[in-house]
């Protein structure tokens, strides 16, 4: 039985490459699922739902407050979702693997990342926060877009711009989008993870 409830459709052909697919914070696994059908057309889709509930919203790991993270339970969140991950690319032998989360959702997709650098082809993260320094990994031949608001409240730009440094220096093919406002998310950015995606 799989540790995570998710939504999945197949892609167009069997092995379509294969989009997983994280939400933020109050989100659930349909946040993003219809969108990703006109962001990467043809591919398969998996949602898994955060088992965190925190006050009535669903998240993937605690927190003892807004950027505070519980890293015994991010710990535990990133090895379940590590092999949720594989287990699904396992069964359905896609052509590429690829991740998109939001906030919440960019931070455990990037976890899943330093743990095992192996798991995607190519990820956007969008308005992520990672506020502790990652661990060395070779991303060598691996492609992460990262969006960002420069006055996010949430996801300081500073903090943004640190992880965008540490995929590049870790081998990663690195693209940034900005925007001027906060933590919402824009059209620029979903256009541009359209043309990301489909690189």
């Amino acid at each position: 039985m799989s540790a995570y409830q998710f939504r999945a459709a197949e892609g167009a052909t069997p092995d379509a490459p294969l989009i997983f697919l994280f939400h933020g914070t109050g989100g659930d696994e349909n946040q993003f699922f219809d969108l990703a059908a006109q962001l990467v057309p043809g591919a398969a889709r998996l949602a898994p739902r955060g088992d965190v509930n925190e006050h009535g919203a669903l998240r993937y790991f605690r927190r003892a407050a807004e950027g505070v993270y519980d890293m015994d339970d991010l710990a535990r969140a990133t090895s379940a979702m590590s092999g949720f991950i594989a287990e699904q690319v396992a069964a359905r032998k896609p052509s590429r693997v690829l991740g998109l989360g939001y906030s919440n959702g960019a931070n455990i997709l990037a976890a899943v990342q330093f743990a095992h650098p192996e798991l995607f082809d190519a990820t956007v993260l969008m308005h992520p926060l990672i506020p502790f320094a990652p661990p060395p990994a070779d991303f060598g031949g691996r492609k992460v877009l990262i969006t960002a608001g420069r006055h996010d409240p949430i996801a300081p730009a500073g903090a943004t711009q640190a992880l965008a440094d540490y995929f590049a220096a870790n081998g990663a093919a690195i693209q940034q989008i900005w925007h001027e406002g906060g933590h919402e998310l824009r059209n620029e950015e979903l256009l541009g993870s359209r043309d990301f995606l489909a690189g």
